[in-house]
Protein backbone atom coordinates (compact mmCIF):
# COMPACT_ATOMS: atom_id res chain seq x y z
CA UNK A 1 0.00 0.00 0.00
CA UNK A 2 1.59 3.36 -0.47
CA UNK A 3 0.06 6.87 1.03
CA UNK A 4 -2.31 7.37 -1.95
CA UNK A 5 -3.93 4.06 -1.18
CA UNK A 6 -5.66 6.14 1.99
CA UNK A 7 -8.31 7.82 -0.13
CA UNK A 8 -9.41 11.68 1.24
CA UNK A 9 -12.53 10.90 0.66
CA UNK A 10 -13.22 11.08 4.34
CA UNK A 11 -15.79 13.76 6.08
CA UNK A 12 -13.36 16.41 7.48
CA UNK A 13 -14.13 16.25 11.31
CA UNK A 14 -13.85 12.22 11.26
CA UNK A 15 -10.07 12.92 9.11
CA UNK A 16 -9.05 16.02 12.19
CA UNK A 17 -10.42 13.07 14.57
CA UNK A 18 -8.12 10.23 12.92
CA UNK A 19 -4.30 9.53 12.72
CA UNK A 20 -3.76 8.67 9.13
CA UNK A 21 -0.33 7.39 9.93
CA UNK A 22 -1.93 5.04 11.84
CA UNK A 23 -4.55 4.30 9.60
CA UNK A 24 -2.58 3.06 6.89
CA UNK A 25 -0.30 1.07 8.88
CA UNK A 26 -2.96 -0.88 10.68
CA UNK A 27 -4.66 -1.37 6.89
CA UNK A 28 -1.14 -2.56 5.52
CA UNK A 29 -1.09 -4.91 8.96
CA UNK A 30 -4.57 -6.14 7.74
CA UNK A 31 -3.20 -6.64 4.03
CA UNK A 32 -0.18 -8.87 4.97
CA UNK A 33 -2.54 -10.74 7.23
CA UNK A 34 -5.02 -11.32 4.48
CA UNK A 35 -1.91 -12.21 1.81
CA UNK A 36 -1.10 -14.82 4.79
CA UNK A 37 -4.48 -16.03 5.56
CA UNK A 38 -4.31 -17.29 1.41
CA UNK A 39 -0.91 -18.36 1.32
CA UNK A 40 -1.96 -20.93 4.12
CA UNK A 41 -4.00 -22.58 2.04
CA UNK A 42 -1.43 -23.12 -0.27
CA UNK A 43 0.68 -24.01 2.37
CA UNK A 44 -1.29 -26.74 3.95
CA UNK A 45 -1.18 -28.39 0.29
CA UNK A 46 2.32 -27.99 0.12
CA UNK A 47 2.22 -29.97 3.29
CA UNK A 48 -0.81 -32.71 1.89
CA UNK A 49 1.01 -33.12 -1.55
CA UNK A 50 4.49 -33.45 -0.39
CA UNK A 51 6.19 -30.92 -2.03
CA UNK A 52 7.88 -29.36 1.03
CA UNK A 53 9.86 -32.60 1.71
CA UNK A 54 10.61 -32.78 -1.76
CA UNK A 55 12.24 -29.20 -2.14
CA UNK A 56 13.82 -30.39 1.28
CA UNK A 57 15.35 -33.62 -0.40
CA UNK A 58 16.91 -31.60 -3.06
CA UNK A 59 18.92 -28.68 -4.07
CA UNK A 60 17.31 -27.14 -6.68
CA UNK A 61 14.33 -27.77 -9.48
CA UNK A 62 12.68 -26.31 -11.94
CA UNK A 63 8.78 -26.58 -12.09
CA UNK A 64 8.86 -29.55 -14.60
CA UNK A 65 11.42 -31.28 -12.07
CA UNK A 66 9.37 -31.00 -9.32
CA UNK A 67 5.92 -31.58 -10.71
CA UNK A 68 7.20 -35.13 -11.57
CA UNK A 69 8.84 -35.89 -8.77
CA UNK A 70 5.17 -34.85 -6.48
CA UNK A 71 2.72 -35.63 -9.05
CA UNK A 72 1.13 -32.59 -9.25
CA UNK A 73 0.16 -30.97 -12.57
CA UNK A 74 2.79 -28.39 -13.91
CA UNK A 75 0.32 -25.40 -14.21
CA UNK A 76 -0.63 -25.56 -11.01
CA UNK A 77 2.78 -26.36 -9.17
CA UNK A 78 4.23 -23.00 -11.18
CA UNK A 79 1.42 -20.64 -9.71
CA UNK A 80 1.79 -22.37 -6.10
CA UNK A 81 6.75 -21.89 -6.61
CA UNK A 82 5.65 -18.50 -7.70
CA UNK A 83 3.67 -17.87 -4.15
CA UNK A 84 5.86 -19.16 -2.09
CA UNK A 85 8.85 -17.21 -3.90
CA UNK A 86 6.70 -14.56 -3.13
CA UNK A 87 6.21 -14.85 0.27
CA UNK A 88 10.07 -15.78 0.66
CA UNK A 89 9.13 -19.08 1.63
CA UNK A 90 11.37 -20.25 -1.38
CA UNK A 91 14.03 -18.78 -3.39
CA UNK A 92 13.75 -17.99 -7.13
CA UNK A 93 17.09 -18.09 -9.23
CA UNK A 94 15.94 -16.75 -12.56
CA UNK A 95 18.94 -17.90 -14.99
CA UNK A 96 18.01 -21.20 -14.32
CA UNK A 97 14.33 -21.13 -13.77
CA UNK A 98 14.39 -23.00 -10.86
CA UNK A 99 13.65 -23.03 -7.30
CA UNK A 100 14.85 -24.39 -4.05
CA UNK A 101 14.17 -24.48 -0.47
CA UNK A 102 16.51 -22.53 2.07
CA UNK A 103 17.84 -25.25 4.73
CA UNK A 104 16.90 -23.72 7.48
CA UNK A 105 13.07 -23.13 5.98
CA UNK A 106 13.04 -26.94 5.32
CA UNK A 107 13.39 -27.67 9.55
CA UNK A 108 10.11 -25.60 10.01
CA UNK A 109 8.24 -26.68 6.53
CA UNK A 110 9.17 -30.21 6.12
CA UNK A 111 10.90 -32.04 9.31
CA UNK A 112 8.90 -32.75 12.57
CA UNK A 113 11.68 -33.92 14.24
CA UNK A 114 12.44 -30.37 14.77
CA UNK A 115 10.91 -27.93 17.38
CA UNK A 116 11.25 -25.48 14.76
CA UNK A 117 8.53 -27.54 12.88
CA UNK A 118 5.41 -25.18 12.00
CA UNK A 119 3.99 -27.20 9.41
CA UNK A 120 0.83 -29.52 11.79
CA UNK A 121 -0.49 -25.97 12.54
CA UNK A 122 -1.81 -25.68 8.94
CA UNK A 123 -4.23 -29.23 8.99
CA UNK A 124 -5.58 -27.16 12.26
CA UNK A 125 -6.07 -24.38 10.68
CA UNK A 126 -7.88 -26.21 7.42
CA UNK A 127 -10.18 -28.38 10.01
CA UNK A 128 -10.93 -24.76 11.70
CA UNK A 129 -12.20 -23.07 8.58
CA UNK A 130 -14.00 -26.50 7.41
CA UNK A 131 -15.80 -25.55 10.93
CA UNK A 132 -17.03 -22.10 10.25
CA UNK A 133 -20.00 -22.58 9.97
CA UNK A 134 -20.58 -24.60 13.27
CA UNK A 135 -18.68 -21.67 14.63
CA UNK A 136 -21.04 -19.08 13.79
CA UNK A 137 -23.73 -20.93 14.98
CA UNK A 138 -22.01 -21.34 18.43
CA UNK A 139 -21.31 -18.35 19.20
CA UNK A 140 -24.86 -16.99 17.95
CA UNK A 141 -26.69 -19.19 20.24
CA UNK A 142 -24.20 -19.99 22.81
CA UNK A 143 -23.82 -23.86 21.55
CA UNK A 144 -20.86 -25.72 22.49
CA UNK A 145 -19.02 -27.52 19.02
CA UNK A 146 -17.61 -30.64 20.30
CA UNK A 147 -14.11 -32.16 19.16
CA UNK A 148 -15.89 -35.46 17.97
CA UNK A 149 -18.23 -32.68 15.51
CA UNK A 150 -14.77 -31.34 13.59
CA UNK A 151 -13.18 -31.80 10.03
CA UNK A 152 -11.03 -35.14 10.60
CA UNK A 153 -7.94 -33.32 9.93
CA UNK A 154 -8.04 -31.60 13.28
CA UNK A 155 -7.54 -34.88 15.20
CA UNK A 156 -3.99 -35.96 13.20
CA UNK A 157 -2.87 -31.96 12.87
CA UNK A 158 -3.34 -31.48 16.54
CA UNK A 159 -1.57 -34.79 17.08
CA UNK A 160 1.29 -33.41 14.84
CA UNK A 161 1.24 -29.93 16.31
CA UNK A 162 1.88 -31.80 19.97
CA UNK A 163 3.68 -34.85 19.26
CA UNK A 164 6.28 -32.56 17.88
CA UNK A 165 6.86 -30.94 21.17
CA UNK A 166 6.23 -34.01 23.05
CA UNK A 167 9.65 -35.29 20.84
CA UNK A 168 11.77 -33.15 21.30
CA UNK A 169 11.09 -32.49 25.29
CA UNK A 170 8.59 -35.11 26.78
CA UNK A 171 11.59 -37.40 28.42
CA UNK A 172 14.25 -34.99 27.73
CA UNK A 173 13.35 -32.41 29.99
CA UNK A 174 9.43 -32.69 30.99
CA UNK A 175 9.91 -36.35 33.23
CA UNK A 176 13.31 -35.13 34.34
CA UNK A 177 11.90 -31.75 35.68
CA UNK A 178 10.01 -33.94 38.55
CA UNK A 179 12.07 -35.10 41.24
CA UNK A 180 12.64 -38.73 40.80
CA UNK A 181 10.10 -38.97 38.17
CA UNK A 182 12.51 -40.71 35.30
CA UNK A 183 13.72 -43.36 38.44
CA UNK A 184 9.94 -44.92 38.86
CA UNK A 185 9.33 -44.70 34.86
CA UNK A 186 12.31 -46.92 34.80
CA UNK A 187 11.82 -49.06 37.52
CA UNK A 188 8.43 -49.61 36.40
CA UNK A 189 4.98 -48.18 37.53
CA UNK A 190 1.49 -48.00 36.30
CA UNK A 191 0.56 -44.34 33.96
CA UNK A 192 -2.84 -43.14 33.24
CA UNK A 193 -3.27 -40.66 30.22
CA UNK A 194 -6.61 -38.77 30.19
CA UNK A 195 -7.43 -37.18 26.97
CA UNK A 196 -5.00 -39.33 25.18
CA UNK A 197 -5.94 -38.54 21.89
CA UNK A 198 -4.06 -40.44 19.00
CA UNK A 199 -1.81 -41.54 22.08
CA UNK A 200 1.93 -40.00 20.51
CA UNK A 201 2.84 -39.02 24.69
CA UNK A 202 2.43 -42.36 25.74
CA UNK A 203 3.70 -44.33 22.68
CA UNK A 204 7.24 -42.32 23.30
CA UNK A 205 7.14 -43.15 27.04
CA UNK A 206 6.49 -46.55 26.37
CA UNK A 207 9.60 -46.86 24.12
CA UNK A 208 11.71 -44.67 26.54
CA UNK A 209 10.98 -46.52 29.34
CA UNK A 210 9.95 -50.28 28.58
CA UNK A 211 9.38 -51.29 32.38
CA UNK A 212 6.61 -48.93 33.02
CA UNK A 213 2.82 -49.85 31.30
CA UNK A 214 0.08 -46.90 29.87
CA UNK A 215 -3.20 -46.47 29.75
CA UNK A 216 -5.05 -43.97 28.13
CA UNK A 217 -8.38 -43.07 27.35
CA UNK A 218 -10.53 -40.40 25.31
CA UNK A 219 -14.24 -40.26 24.90
CA UNK A 220 -13.55 -39.96 21.20
CA UNK A 221 -13.89 -42.93 19.26
CA UNK A 222 -12.05 -42.49 16.43
CA UNK A 223 -8.88 -40.62 18.65
CA UNK A 224 -8.84 -44.23 19.79
CA UNK A 225 -9.06 -46.35 16.90
CA UNK A 226 -6.31 -44.44 15.64
CA UNK A 227 -3.87 -44.57 19.23
CA UNK A 228 -4.82 -48.67 18.80
CA UNK A 229 -3.59 -49.05 15.58
CA UNK A 230 -0.10 -45.86 16.62
CA UNK A 231 0.56 -48.42 19.21
CA UNK A 232 0.89 -51.54 17.14
CA UNK A 233 2.85 -49.71 14.15
CA UNK A 234 5.23 -48.85 17.01
CA UNK A 235 5.48 -52.49 18.65
CA UNK A 236 4.42 -51.20 21.94
CA UNK A 237 0.94 -52.64 22.53
CA UNK A 238 1.82 -54.93 24.97
CA UNK A 239 2.66 -52.30 27.27
CA UNK A 240 0.33 -49.90 26.09
CA UNK A 241 -3.51 -49.63 25.66
CA UNK A 242 -5.93 -47.29 25.04
CA UNK A 243 -9.97 -47.29 25.18
CA UNK A 244 -13.05 -45.18 25.11
CA UNK A 245 -14.00 -43.54 28.09
CA UNK A 246 -14.22 -39.63 29.45
CA UNK A 247 -12.84 -37.82 32.33
CA UNK A 248 -14.59 -39.25 35.00
CA UNK A 249 -15.58 -42.85 34.39
CA UNK A 250 -12.02 -44.84 33.98
CA UNK A 251 -11.30 -47.00 37.12
CA UNK A 252 -8.03 -48.50 38.73
CA UNK A 253 -5.56 -47.40 40.68
CA UNK A 254 -2.09 -45.35 38.80
CA UNK A 255 1.33 -44.25 39.87
CA UNK A 256 0.85 -41.56 37.68
CA UNK A 257 -1.64 -39.35 35.85
CA UNK A 258 -1.29 -37.37 33.22
CA UNK A 259 -2.95 -34.93 30.96
CA UNK A 260 -1.46 -33.47 28.07
CA UNK A 261 -3.01 -30.66 26.99
CA UNK A 262 -5.96 -31.24 28.08
CA UNK A 263 -7.35 -30.22 31.37
CA UNK A 264 -8.02 -26.68 29.90
CA UNK A 265 -10.38 -28.51 27.19
CA UNK A 266 -12.24 -30.09 29.73
CA UNK A 267 -16.22 -29.08 30.55
CA UNK A 268 -15.71 -29.83 33.74
CA UNK A 269 -11.76 -29.72 34.92
CA UNK A 270 -12.02 -29.76 38.25
CA UNK A 271 -13.95 -32.77 38.65
CA UNK A 272 -11.95 -34.39 36.43
CA UNK A 273 -8.60 -33.36 38.33
CA UNK A 274 -10.70 -34.99 41.24
CA UNK A 275 -11.23 -38.22 39.42
CA UNK A 276 -7.38 -38.68 39.21
CA UNK A 277 -7.15 -37.65 43.10
CA UNK A 278 -9.25 -40.25 43.87
CA UNK A 279 -7.43 -42.70 41.48
CA UNK A 280 -3.80 -42.15 42.42
CA UNK A 281 -1.96 -44.88 44.03
CA UNK A 282 -0.54 -43.72 47.59
CA UNK A 283 2.70 -41.59 46.87
CA UNK A 284 1.26 -41.17 43.05
CA UNK A 285 0.85 -38.14 40.86
CA UNK A 286 -0.38 -36.01 38.58
CA UNK A 287 1.78 -34.60 35.39
CA UNK A 288 -0.08 -31.57 33.38
CA UNK A 289 1.47 -29.97 30.41
CA UNK A 290 -0.60 -27.20 29.58
CA UNK A 291 0.09 -24.06 26.91
CA UNK A 292 2.42 -21.44 28.13
CA UNK A 293 0.54 -18.56 29.48
CA UNK A 294 0.31 -15.79 31.16
CA UNK A 295 -2.47 -14.78 34.32
CA UNK A 296 -3.60 -11.35 32.51
CA UNK A 297 -4.45 -10.81 29.20
CA UNK A 298 -2.32 -7.62 29.59
CA UNK A 299 0.99 -9.70 29.43
CA UNK A 300 0.52 -11.78 26.46
CA UNK A 301 -0.79 -9.05 24.02
CA UNK A 302 1.78 -8.78 21.28
CA UNK A 303 2.76 -11.99 22.03
CA UNK A 304 2.86 -14.64 18.95
CA UNK A 305 2.30 -17.63 21.38
CA UNK A 306 -0.68 -15.70 22.86
CA UNK A 307 -2.21 -14.68 19.86
CA UNK A 308 -1.71 -18.34 18.65
CA UNK A 309 -3.60 -20.30 21.97
CA UNK A 310 -6.22 -17.54 21.77
CA UNK A 311 -7.12 -17.98 18.44
CA UNK A 312 -7.08 -21.96 19.00
CA UNK A 313 -9.32 -22.13 22.16
CA UNK A 314 -11.49 -19.56 20.87
CA UNK A 315 -12.12 -22.01 17.88
CA UNK A 316 -11.67 -25.31 19.77
CA UNK A 317 -11.44 -25.14 23.53
CA UNK A 318 -13.63 -23.02 24.76
CA UNK A 319 -16.38 -24.62 22.31
CA UNK A 320 -15.33 -28.14 23.39
CA UNK A 321 -15.62 -27.48 27.11
CA UNK A 322 -19.13 -25.55 26.19
CA UNK A 323 -20.27 -28.62 24.76
CA UNK A 324 -19.51 -30.45 27.85
CA UNK A 325 -21.86 -28.18 29.61
CA UNK A 326 -18.61 -26.51 31.38
CA UNK A 327 -16.93 -23.77 32.18
CA UNK A 328 -14.79 -23.07 29.54
CA UNK A 329 -11.02 -22.52 30.82
CA UNK A 330 -9.38 -22.09 27.81
CA UNK A 331 -5.65 -22.66 26.47
CA UNK A 332 -4.68 -18.85 27.75
CA UNK A 333 -6.26 -19.78 31.61
CA UNK A 334 -3.16 -19.15 33.35
CA UNK A 335 -0.90 -20.61 35.72
CA UNK A 336 -3.05 -19.21 38.77
CA UNK A 337 -6.23 -20.19 37.85
CA UNK A 338 -5.05 -23.83 36.41
CA UNK A 339 -2.83 -24.63 39.89
CA UNK A 340 -6.51 -23.16 41.59
CA UNK A 341 -8.42 -25.90 39.64
CA UNK A 342 -5.86 -28.54 41.10
CA UNK A 343 -6.51 -27.14 44.77
CA UNK A 344 -10.31 -26.92 44.02
CA UNK A 345 -10.25 -30.80 43.09
CA UNK A 346 -8.78 -31.39 46.34
CA UNK A 347 -4.70 -31.70 45.72
CA UNK A 348 -2.80 -30.27 48.62
CA UNK A 349 0.52 -29.88 46.46
CA UNK A 350 0.55 -28.25 42.93
CA UNK A 351 3.33 -26.06 41.51
CA UNK A 352 4.19 -25.15 38.44
CA UNK A 353 7.33 -27.27 37.78
CA UNK A 354 8.75 -26.06 34.73
CA UNK A 355 8.01 -23.72 32.00
CA UNK A 356 8.98 -23.52 28.23
CA UNK A 357 7.86 -20.87 25.63
CA UNK A 358 5.17 -22.88 24.53
CA UNK A 359 4.30 -24.85 27.61
CA UNK A 360 3.28 -25.11 31.69
CA UNK A 361 4.49 -28.29 33.32
CA UNK A 362 2.21 -28.80 36.49
CA UNK A 363 3.06 -31.34 38.88
CA UNK A 364 0.28 -31.93 41.74
CA UNK A 365 0.29 -34.50 44.70
CA UNK A 366 -2.56 -36.13 46.74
Amino acid sequence: MTTTDIDTDIDTDVETALDLARLEGFATRVALDRAAAYNGVLVYLGDRLGIWRALAAGDRFTVAELAERCGVAERYLQEWLSTQAAGGYIEYDAPTRSFSLPAEHGLVLADENTLASGIAGFEVIAAVWAAADQLAHAYVTGDGVGWHEHDSRLYSGVDRFFATQYRNSLVQEWIPAIDGLTEELEAGIRVLDVGCGLGSADILMAQRFPGSTFDGVDYHEESVRRAIAAAAEAGVSGRVTFRQADATSYDSSYDLICFFDAVHDMGDPVGALAHAREHLAPGGRVLAVEPYAEDTLEAGIGSPVALTYFAASSALCVPNSIDQGGEALGAQAGPKRLLQAFVDAGFSHAVVAAETPYNLLIEARA
